[in-house]
Formats: C-alpha cells, sequence, structure tokens
C-alpha cells in the first residue's frame, strides 16, 4: 500500500527523462518540476504488483473539485502504463502536487465521468486526442481523491 512517506524511496520510472524531471521535482521540495512545458505535473507513487516496491512517475494532472485527475495514456500504447496496472491492484498511492504531499485513493472515472474528465484532460494535453487514434483500448482517466 503506497502512501506519500513512499515519495522519497520509491524506484523510479525506467524512462530517463521521466525519472530525472521525478527527481527534479521531489528534491527541491516541488518548487521545480511541477510546470513543465505548459502543464502542470505531480508525482506518483504506486505499489508494485509483482514486487511490493514502491514505484514513482511523473504525470499531468488536472483537477476536478478536491480530486486530482490523470490519465493512463501511455503514449497511445495498446497496453496499460504500469503504473495504471499497479494502482487497480493497490489503490492506495503516494501524491505530491507541488509542495504538498498527501496519500490518495485512486480510482477509475465512471463512464458518466469519463467523458467530461477526458475533454477537461484533452484540452490541458491535445496529444491526448493523438494518443486515442494509436489504440483500440478505451484510455483510462483515474481519479486521486487525498485521504490526508
Amino acid at each position: 500500500m503506497a502512501v506519500a512517506d513512499d515519495l522519497d524511496h520509491a524506484t523510479d520510472s525506467q524512462a530517463d527523462w521521466v525519472a530525472e524531471q521525478t527527481r527534479t521535482y521531489l528534491s527541491s521540495g516541488g518548487t521545480e518540476g511541477h510546470e513543465s512545458n505548459g502543464v502542470s505535473m505531480l508525482v506518483l507513487a504506486t505499489t508494485g504488483r509483482r514486487t511490493g516496491t514502491a514505484r514513482r512517475t511523473c504525470l499531468i494532472y488536472g483537477t476536478a473539485g478536491e480530486d486530482f485527475i490523470v490519465v493512463a495514456s501511455n503514449g497511445g500504447a495498446d497496453e496499460h502504463p504500469a503504473w495504471f496496472k499497479n494502482l487497480q491492484a493497490e489503490p492506495s498511492v503516494g501524491v505530491q502536487v507541488g509542495s504538498r504531499r498527501f496519500t490518495a485513493r485512486a480510482r477509475v472515472a465512471t463512464a458518466a465521468e469519463r467523458g467530461p474528465l477526458w475533454l477537461q484532460m484533452a484540452r490541458i494535453f491535445p496529444l491526448y486526442d493523438e494518443y486515442t487514434q494509436k489504440t483500440d483500448r478505451e484510455i483510462p482517466v483515474v481519479l486521486l481523491t487525498p485521504q490526508d
């Protein structure tokens, strides 16, 4: 079960640029890396579904009330990203948004929620719409609800 404290010792993404951004974000206390190329980023820590090891990555986010929204696009690949598979197995996650750290509960948006949330996230990052053309899978929209 990932919690906010896992952000400090989690294993980084295997993508070098994501790992570098994550380390910069966390080492600066959230003052660097929160904004990147005009979009806001958060750091997400999940529990590895096979290893039980904490894993972390940076993701573009939006908000809906008190929830944070992330998209499991995986660049339009046919397979869900590892972080999404991990939170499906264990929905307790650690999150850092700017300097704020918290434990959250992750859930996939319902069919009724997904449409408006997708439109919101595609306005933030228009490539999401292009990613849908690359894959037959429905790209999940995930809500992160702070628990503390």
